[in-house]
C-alpha cells in the first residue's frame, strides 16, 4: 500500500549572510513579505498538501524562529479584550499544535543533503517532502499540493522544476531529461550547478522535493560533491543509477528567490499588489516612480 506524505523537512540552518545586518539578530526565515514571514508561506503550503509533521533543521541563533510558532497568551488576551477578532484569528493561525513541530540541530554547514540527513531518525521508512523557505511560490494551487497529487499517479522521487535561461544553469541543479510528458518529465540524471555549455537542459530544480527513504540511505554514505558539500541532488541521482524512478515536475505558479535581495523585493511587490487593501496605493506609487524616471530620461 502506497504511504501518504505526512512529514516535511524545512532546512533553516543557514546564516542568511546576504541579508546582513538584518540577520545579525533576526533569522532570515522570519523576515516578512508584506506581513507574513517567509516560513509562514512554507508552512501554509505544507498544510495545504496534507503535511501533519513539520521537521525544522536549525542551527544556533534560531530561537526567534521557534518562538514564532508558539502561543502568545498576553497578546491573544489583549486582542480578545479589544474585540479584534480578525487579528486574533490571524495570530492563532500561526500557532502549531504541541508535538507537530520537531527541531533538529545541524551543527556544521555541510550542505543541503547533510541537512536532510540530520532528520533521518524522524522520517524512518516513509516518503517525505522537503521545502526550502527561500523559494516562495505564488500559485492558485500550492506547489507542494500539485506535487503530492502528481505523486499519487507517479510514485518515486520528485523535484519541482522550472525552465531557466541557459546563462543561469550554473546556479541550479539541472535535469537530464529522459522522457518529457508535459507536467512530468522522467529523469536520466541530475547535474549540480553546471556551466551553460555543460548543462543537459535548462530545466532547473527548485526548492520543493518529494523523496523516498532510499535517498536517506544514500545520504548515509556522506559523499562529498560540488562545492565540498553533501549534495541532495547527488543522493537523488543515485536513485536513478539504481533504476528507481525520479521525476521532474513543472509546477504551475511563479517562483521568487527570496534568498536574494532582488528576489525578496520582487516578491514583496508582487504579494503586495495581490492584496486588495494595498493594491491601489502600491500601484499608484509604482506608477508615479516609473513616470518620474521616464520624465528624467
Amino acid at each position: 500500500m502506497k504511504k501518504k506524505i505526512t512529514k516535511a523537512i524545512f532546512p533553516v540552518a543557514g546564516l542568511g549572510t546576504r541579508f546582513l545586518p538584518a540577520t545579525k539578530s533576526v533569522p532570515k526565515e522570519i523576515m516578512t513579505l508584506v506581513d507574513r514571514p517567509l516560513i509562514q508561506y512554507a508552512i501554509d503550503e505544507a498544510r495545504a498538501a496534507g503535511i501533519k509533521e513539520f521537521i525544522f533543521v536549525t542551527s544556533r541563533g534560531k530561537g526567534a524562529l521557534e518562538d514564532y510558532f508558539d502561543e502568545a497568551p498576553q497578546l491573544e488576551q489583549s486582542l480578545r479584550k479589544k474585540g479584534k477578532d480578525e487579528l486574533l484569528q490571524i495570530l492563532q493561525d500561526t500557532n502549531m499544535e504541541s508535538g507537530a513541530i520537531a527541531y533538529i540541530r545541524q551543527h556544521k554547514a555541510l550542505g543541503l543533503g547533510h541537512a536532510v540527513w540530520c532528520a533521518r531518525r524522524l522520517i524512518s521508512n516513509e516518503p517525505f517532502a522537503v521545502i526550502l523557505p527561500d523559494d516562495v511560490i505564488a500559485a492558485d494551487k500550492p506547489c507542494l499540493q500539485q506535487m503530492v497529487e502528481a505523486y499519487e499517479e507517479a510514485p518515486g522521487c520528485m523535484v519541482a522544476a522550472m525552465e531557466v535561461p541557459s546563462a543561469q544553469t550554473s546556479s541550479y541543479g539541472v535535469l537530464d531529461v529522459k522522457d518529457d510528458m508535459g507536467s512530468l518529465v522522467s529523469v536520466n540524471g541530475m547535474v549540480e550547478k553546471p556551466k551553460a555549455e555543460d548543462a543537459p537542459s535548462n530545466l532547473a530544480v527548485i526548492g520543493r522535493y518529494i523523496l523516498t527513504p532510499d535517498v536517506l540511505r544514500s545520504l548515509n554514505k556522506k559523499h562529498v560533491g560540488a562545492g565540498g558539500e553533501i549534495q541532495l541532488t547527488d543522493a537523488i541521482a543515485a536513485e536513478i543509477a539504481e533504476e528507481r524512478p525520479v521525476y521532474g515536475f513543472r509546477f504551475r505558479g511563479q517562483r521568487f528567490d527570496c534568498g536574494s535581495k532582488a528576489g525578496f523585493l520582487q516578491a514583496t511587490v508582487s504579494f503586495g499588489l495581490d492584496r486588495p487593501e494595498l493594491r491601489d496605493d502600491l500601484l499608484g506609487y509604482i506608477e508615479n516612480i516609473v513616470g518620474v524616471q521616464k520624465a528624467a530620461e
